[in-house]
This record gives C-alpha cells, sequence and structure tokens, in this order.
C-alpha cells in the first residue's frame, strides 16, 4: 500500500492522471488471478428454533472471538485466510489501489485550519499538519491575534496506536479544565479524562467505560457523563464524577430500565439546565436540573408517552418544545420552565404535512428552524421580538445545508455549513439582522479541480406502488447518457437518516474516469417527512428495498447506464439493503460494495447480549413477536442466500465493530460462498485493528477506499 513518504512530485503525476477527459481513460480487461482456491470454512450445524420454525446456523460458531470461545483462534485464522484470498484475487489492481490512494490523498490539503469559533471568551479551531494523520486541539484567548494554546495533540497521543479516536471536548465553565473521552480499540467505549489547561496537567481522575462525552456543572467540580454495560455496551446509566475523587464511586442519578432506549446528558444552550434524554425509535423522556445546583435530584419534564417524540431547549423563561405530538411531521411548542408537562404546552408552530420541521437552534433574538421540504433542507430564521421571518436561499438542486456550531448565545451572527455534490464543504457566517453572509471558508480540493467541470441534477424514479424517490446525480461534463457509462448508486435507507447531497473529493476519482454517481433516497430515510421514514420500517421495511431496485431500473431505462454498467453501494444498515437486493435482483448489479454489513437480521435481534440489539427493536422489530419474526426471515439476507448467480462482490468489517459485529459479513460470506453458482468475484476484508468507522487517521481511510474504487473501476476495465 502507498505510504506516506511519497514525493510531491509524483503526487502531481497522479493527479493529472486523475484530471484527464473521460474519453482518455485507459480501458483493458483486467484479468484476475485464475486457479485460486477461496477460503472454505468449517460448517459446524446450529439449529435455531423460534414460533415453530428452525433455522440452520452452519457458521454460528463465528461469534466466538469476543466470547472466547474455543474457536476463537479458528475465528481469526478464517479472517486472515480471506484477507489473502482478496489480496491475491486484488494484486493485479495493487498499482491502481496505490495510484487511487495518492491521488485522493493528494487532493487534501495537509496543513490546514478549521474555522475558529467563539465560546464564552476563546476562540477554539483544530489545525492538521502536514504528513500528520490526527490533529491538535487549539484555541486563543480572546482575539485570534492572541498566543495559542495547544489544548490536545492527537498526533502525539495516537503514536503506537492502531486506531485512536478523540471526542467530547468539553470545557469548564471556568475555562481551567477540559474533560475528554479516548478510544483506542474501536469498540466506542471510551475513558474520559480531564486535563488542568493553566499548568497542563492530567489529573488523577480517569473514568471508563463511557460514551466518551462528559457535561460540566456551574461549580467547575461536577461532571455528568454517560455509562455504558461493558458486555452490551448500551448506554445504561447517567452518573455524577466529583474532581478528585475515585470514578468507581461515583454516583447513578439515573438508570434507564428499558434496554430499547438510548440515554445521554448535555448542557442547554443557556447554560443554565443540564438534561438526561431518554430516547428510541417511537418515544422519549426527558429530565432537568439547574446547572448552578449539581446534586439537587432530576425532575421528570415529561413522562415518555408512548409513540411520541419531543426534544427540548431552554429560552428565556420557557422551554421549546419539537414533538410529534398529534403531529407527524413535528411541531414547536412552550411551556414554562416551573411547569413542563405536556398540558401547559402551547402550540408556536403548527404540523404541516409537506413539511418536516427537523430542528431549532435558539439564540437570545432569534429561533433558526432547520425544515425540510421536497426532500431538502431550509433554514427558517425568525426574530422574536417582532414575529418577522425569512428563509436562506441556497440556489442549487440538490444540497445539503445544516446549523454548525453556535455555542454562543447572545448573538446575531449564525454559523451555518453548506456543501452539494458539485461544491466542496463551505462555512459561512451569517448576520441575521442584517440578512447578510460571509464565507469564511470552502474546503479547498488540491490538484485543479472546477466546480464546473461537473454537472449535479435531481430526479424521482417511480415505485411499484406509485411512491415518487428522488435521486441525486452527478457526474464530469462530457459523460454520455447513452447506457455506456458506469453508474454506482448508493443509499442508507433506515433510522429516519437523510442522505443529504453533499461534496467527496475522494469521489471525483470516480467521476473523472466516467462515472455517475448516484444517491437513492430510499424509503427508511425521512427525506421526505416523517411517513417517508415509517413507510420504510418494521412490518414495511421491504419498500426500502424495492424503492432502490426501482431506481437502478429507473436509470437503466433514462440511459444513465445499462445493466452491464451499474454498481451498488451501502455500509451498515445500508449494508442491509445490498444484501437484500442482490438476493431480491441479483441480475441488476454488475458489482456490488457492501460496506459492514447487517445481514444476519434474526439472529442478532434474537440475542440481547449482543451489542446495541436491543435498541433496535422499534427499527426492524423483536422475533419473539411471531409476525415481526416471519417478516425479518423473509428478507433477512443471511437466510435468504439460495443457489443461484450473484453479482462481483467486496464485503467489508471490522474485527471490533461494535455495531455490526465482524461475524454477520464473516458467515454471510461464508454462505454465499458454498451456494453462489457464478464465477464472479467474492472478496471479503477484515480490518483486523479497527470497527465500524474503518480505519483511523486522515488517510488510512483512503487505503480502504481506495481498495473499493479499484474493485469497482477493474470490473469496467478501468486499469489507471
Amino acid at each position: 500500500m502507498y505510504t506516506k513518504s511519497i514525493s510531491i512530485a509524483v503526487v502531481a503525476i497522479f493527479l493529472l492522471v486523475s484530471c484527464k477527459n473521460n474519453d482518455t481513460v485507459k480501458k483493458e480487461s483486467v484479468k484476475w488471478p485464475e486457479g485460486v482456491t477461496a477460503p472454505v470454512a468449517e460448517k459446524k450445524i446450529k439449529e435455531l428454533t423460534a414460533h415453530g420454525d428452525t433455522r440452520i446456523d452452519e457458521y454460528y460458531w463465528m461469534n466466538d472471538y469476543f466470547k472466547k470461545g474455543p474457536d476463537s483462534t479458528k475465528v481469526v485464522d478464517y479472517l486472515k485466510a480471506e484477507n489473502a484470498y482478496l489480496d491475491t484475487m486484488m494484486s493485479g489492481t495493487k498499482k491502481f489501489q496505490e495510484e487511487l490512494f495518492a491521488e485522493m490523498k493528494g487532493r487534501i490539503k495537509e496543513k490546514d485550519e478549521s474555522v475558529p469559533v467563539l465560546n464564552n471568551g476563546y476562540y477554539y479551531y483544530s489545525r492538521t499538519e502536514e504528513g500528520k494523520q490526527y490533529y491538535k486541539y487549539c484555541r486563543k484567548k480572546g482575539s485570534l491575534d492572541a498566543p495559542e494554546e495547544i489544548l490536545l495533540d492527537a498526533d502525539k497521543m495516537a503514536e503506537g496506536s492502531g486506531y485512536f479516536s478523540a471526542t467530547g471536548f468539553s470545557i469548564s465553565p471556568d475555562n481551567k479544565l477540559m474533560a475528554y473521552g479516548i478510544d483506542k480499540l474501536s469498540r466506542r467505549q471510551y475513558t474520559i479524562y480531564i486535563k488542568n489547561l493553566e499548568t497542563g496537567e492530567l489529573l488523577k481522575d480517569e473514568i471508563k467505560g463511557t460514551g466518551g462525552n462528559a457535561v460540566w456543572a456551574a461549580d467547575n467540580k461536577t461532571l455528568f457523563y454517560t455509562s455504558n454495560n461493558p458486555a452490551t455496551l448500551l448506554s445504561e446509566k447517567i452518573r455524577k464524577h466529583k474532581l478528585g475523587s475515585d470514578a468507581t464511586t461515583d454516583v447513578t442519578v439515573y438508570e434507564e430500565k428499558d434496554p430499547s432506549n438510548y440515554i445521554g446528558v448535555y448542557k442547554t444552550k443557556s447554560r443554565d439546565y443540564i438534561v438526561i434524554y431518554s430516547s428510541a425509535t417511537l418515544s422519549s423522556e426527558y429530565r432537568i436540573v439547574k446547572a448552578s445546583e449539581p446534586d439537587a435530584s432530576f425532575s421528570l419534564f415529561q413522562p415518555r408517552i408512548k409513540d411520541v417524540l419531543y426534544g427540548i431547549d431552554h429560552w428565556g423563561d420557557k422551554f421549546l418544545i419539537r414533538t410529534n405530538l398529534d403531529a407527524k411531521n413535528f411541531r414547536l411548542m412552550e411551556t414554562p420552565v416551573d411547569k413542563t408537562t405536556r398540558e401547559n404546552w402551547k402550540e408556536v408552530i403548527a404540523h404541516r404535512t409537506d413539511v418536516l420541521l427537523e430542528d431549532i437552534d435558539v439564540f437570545k433574538g432569534h429561533w433558526v428552524i432547520t425544515e425540510r421540504k421536497e426532500g431538502l433542507l431550509q433554514m427558517r430564521i425568525r426574530e422574536i421580538a417582532s414575529g418577522k421571518e425569512h428563509y436562506l436561499d441556497f440556489g442549487e438542486p440538490a444540497y445539503a445545508a445544516y446549523v454548525g456550531a453556535n455555542p454562543e448565545f447572545n448573538t446575531t451572527n449564525l454559523r451555518y455549513n453548506y456543501t452539494s455534490l458539485t461544491t466542496p464543504n463551505s462555512v459561512f457566517d451569517y448576520d441575521m439582522n442584517a440578512k447578510n453572509k460571509r464565507m469564511m471558508k470552502e474546503q479547498e480540493v488540491l490538484g485543479g479541480f472546477n466546480k464546473a467541470d461537473y454537472v449535479t441534477e435531481r430526479v424521482y424514479a417511480t415505485a411499484k406502488d406509485g411512491a415518487k424517490v428522488p435521486v441525486s446525480i452527478v457526474y464530469k461534463k462530457g459523460t454520455k447518457k447513452d447506457g455506456s457509462a458506469p453508474l454506482l448508486l448508493y443509499a442508507y435507507g433506515s433510522y429516519g437518516a437523510s442522505m443529504d447531497a453533499s461534496f467527496s473529493s475522494n469521489r471525483l476519482s470516480l467521476l473523472n474516469r466516467g462515472f455517475i454517481y448516484a444517491i437513492a433516497h430510499i424509503r427508511g430515510g425521512q427525506e421526505m417527512g416523517r411517513q417517508w421514514y415509517e413507510d420504510g420500517k418494521l412490518m414495511k421495511k421491504k419498500n426500502t428495498f424495492t424503492d432502490f431496485i426501482d431506481c437502478g431500473e429507473f436509470l437503466i431505462k433514462e440511459k444513465y447506464t445499462s445493466k452491464g454498467h451499474l454498481y451498488a453501494m451501502g455500509g451498515s444498515a445500508g449494508g442491509l439493503l445490498m444484501g437484500a437486493v442482490v438476493n431480491m435482483a441479483p441480475d441488476l448489479w454488475n458489482g456490488v460494495v457492501a460496506q459492514v454489513p447487517f445481514v444476519d437480521v434474526i439472529t442478532t435481534m434474537s440475542d440481547p447480549t449482543i451489542p446495541l440489539t436491543t435498541n433496535e427493536y422499534d427499527e426492524w422489530g423483536n422475533p419473539a413477536d411471531k409476525d415481526a419474526y416471519f417478516y425479518m426471515k423473509s428478507y433477512s439476507p443471511y437466510d435468504n442466500l439460495e443457489k443461484k448467480n450473484y453479482p462481483n462482490m467486496l464485503v467489508t468489517t471490522g474485527l471490533h465493530d461494535s455495531q455490526v459485529q465482524y461475524f454477520e459479513p464473516a458467515k454471510w460470506v461464508a454462505r454465499l460462498r458454498v451456494l453462489k453458482t457464478d464465477k464472479n468475484l467474492l472478496l471479503l476484508k477484515t480490518n483486523m485493528e479497527a470497527g465500524h468507522g474503518g480505519a483511523s487517521g486522515r488517510f488510512d481511510y483512503l487505503k480502504e477506499i481506495a481498495m473499493e474504487y479499484a474493485f469497482l473501476m477493474a470490473l469496467e476495465g478501468i486499469t489507471s
């Protein structure tokens, strides 16, 4: 794999290759190694019976690594064998992978700095240095001309670690202490440390097994944090820590009894209240205490109600509540700070059937209301004193815009981010009174990127039931829409997560070689409102899969591509999507990349000891329910594999993945190897040091992308 010592001259050469016109891309038939025997996993029959139905799982033993069972070593040996097989089969693309890595790395401005954010008298920012994988977290007091303080040097802290993640940077109200979380295993289990910013000393306080985020009370010595279950990794307790005390004696201020709920703690923007939230897919509950009274008991804001979600923030003498109570697309309500239960709630912004109320950000004199209409985000700004409102204008057919870091309450300045499929991420400051904006920074893309060289479109595919599914598309000018172009179709489609059209400098490596890239905004996401999500979950989950297939067929019909040149990609729950569509329409795709795929739905959802299982019942269903069991069985990728032809496939996972355990994709590939009747490629790559998000650092993850892109392009005969 390409090393960090690559010379600037070589980078420049590779960048010239990447910027060539589509008609000069080198194509030749790729010769995959022949006569190479794929790994064959041992079979150990295990019967899994529920509701009178028995499933046979011959690879159930593969979950032994974390259970430290007798087959732990055998699991690792099998994963290593699959890695070796992938390396052999893709050996002909090794040089191309190196070129792609250098090309993508060469677009990154290595010495860079984030836009400073003012918070409580200090400007905070991070900066990166040439050749370094991580960053330095810094601040300046009062002015950007003040001396720099380096709060954390992540490059130094990560030395010797195969994986490194720092999160939850939280500064005490007096600006003298900083709490932060560190994970060196990629299991999202963080140890919280506390640093004296005046002396540079690391305090003896060390809090293990947390979510990584800590919230300071007003006394500068009390911290609240989320404690996780060491086995299931569920967020179970909110605890209170006093500086100088042993963390094992920390007091539990809240314990969640419902294993389907996620919990956490935060401080309101006003800095007056500390809030504990407990939220599942369908209901939520909040508790509050004054930040100045950390030893007082948290009071219940409003008891959870079945099928009702709400969220809160403090503003003046009231709380604002975003809720779907009698409002599928949510509405905004308010209530006095001393009367928080729902009988006191008063409507401020009414429910609209065509607009999803996504969020609200509060300032002393303004509210910034984030809405979604026809799949696109918009920002509605209300001046509180006058009641006047206006919208920001973004001016592109497909884009992503979201409120950025705005920790200050008493300001008229709104920091927001904007990006599109052709516009690099841009940071703006917007004066909400004067109604003018100023670009603070646009992500710099090295190597001669010109936005005008690319075209973006937004089209609608008609699903089989008549639903109109948005598709965002980008390609390089000159790409022919006659069916000859290769097209990569991406989607997620779960948890109500909206996949907005955003920029990726890495994606240029595909576009510059003639690929069209498309995002299918399928049901299960929330692009078209709350109903769009509800029509793609639980007993309607199959809409997610059929939407994606319908989008693929639409793109072929409209001659963006053709059946021999259509590719698919998705990760995690989007990996479930990949597993489902290769079962349902295997001949539609020439190649599929399934990243950390959730493919053994029933087995995972039937095992509450597996991390995060119980949190997901409202998304997928609980197999203890007979109807849910058989519906899940009807689409679960692992359970629906059969003897037939499958497309070329690249599957990735991480040994330490806490979200989708490594054994799901490993079992899926093992069973596929036995059942598939074709001679197409089937490759499994396991990152033996990382988890769900892959490699850490600014550059190492690019090697994984280079491998995926080389796989896709090699199938098209593109070799440079």
